[in-house]
């Protein structure tokens, strides 16, 4: 799942648990504050992330940054699906400041630019270690009429989600236009994507996933493989047990501002 947010005035996401996925935040404007029950606390400014692994349970907060002048946050979040051996692992956390997301220039200096916040990129790997099969990709484009090849896995799961400006993909001469989400094939025998920028300015956002053999089960934040699972999982929570143990005791400095 992929969220395009934007926090207005008042609005924010107080405390909320999360069990059997990842949640990856990503600032495309201003800064949000975060805080969680496993200790991890911060701001994400813009342009950088934060790779959240919520496993068998955490509690969090993320609030935005605002007051006179700043800019209201926008940013993505993506949920990823764990793999069923580490739904139940212990909660983890990694963030990259925006000077800590290495980029790679395919054409040098003066072509598009592709922050590698997950994978690999021509030669470039991002320091972020997601439990399964996860890239993730942000594509920017100076000027129109240049091209960015972007390698992934054979059969992986992928889709691109256009963020600003107009795009074309592989030989398609469609151009698509901003909030617009393409979803690739996933033949064996195709081990990549080209995408032209028609529009000085574009930029799009690359994702892309190693396919999961397990049924998906989602109730609200949690996300599990079967429907007992869910249901213990409420349980859990509301017991304070399994990975909620500080569900009646922990509250967050950030989420009642």
């Amino acid at each position: 799942m992929l969220d395009h947010f934007h926090i207005a005035k008042g609005a924010g996401f107080p405390d909320h648990p999360h069990r059997g996925q990842a949640t990856v935040t990503y600032i495309t404007q201003g800064s949000s504050k975060h805080e969680d029950s496993a200790g991890h606390s911060g701001i994400i400014r813009e342009g950088g992330v934060q790779w959240m692994c919520a496993g068998r349970g955490i509690i969090h907060a993320e609030m935005p940054v605002q007051g006179p002048g700043l800019p209201e946050p926008r940013g993505l979040q993506l949920w990823v699906d764990l793999p069923k051996q580490y739904k139940m692992v212990e909660p983890s956390y990694q963030e990259l400041e925006p000077e800590n997301i290495p980029s790679v220039y395919p054409d040098g200096p003066d072509g598009p630019q592709i922050k590698v916040i997950s994978g690999k990129s021509h030669g470039v790997e991002s320091p972020v270690r997601p439990l399964g099969g996860c890239w993730y990709f942000h594509a920017i484009f100076k000027n129109k009429a240049t091209t960015i090849t972007q390698t992934i896995p054979p059969g992986w799961t992928a889709f691109i989600y256009t963020l600003n400006g107009k795009i074309t993909v592989g030989d398609d001469t469609t151009e698509r236009d901003p909030f617009y989400t393409l979803v690739l094939s996933a033949k064996e025998n195709e081990t990549g994507v080209t995408v032209t920028a028609t529009q000085d300015g574009s930029d799009f956002v690359l994702i892309a996933g190693e396919p999961l053999d397990q049924e998906v089960y989602q109730y609200g934040p949690f996300v599990m493989t079967s429907r007992e699972e869910i249901q213990k999982t409420f349980n859990d929570y509301r017991s304070g047990t399994n990975g909620f143990e500080k569900v009646h005791t922990w509250k967050s400095k950030i989420g009642g501002l």
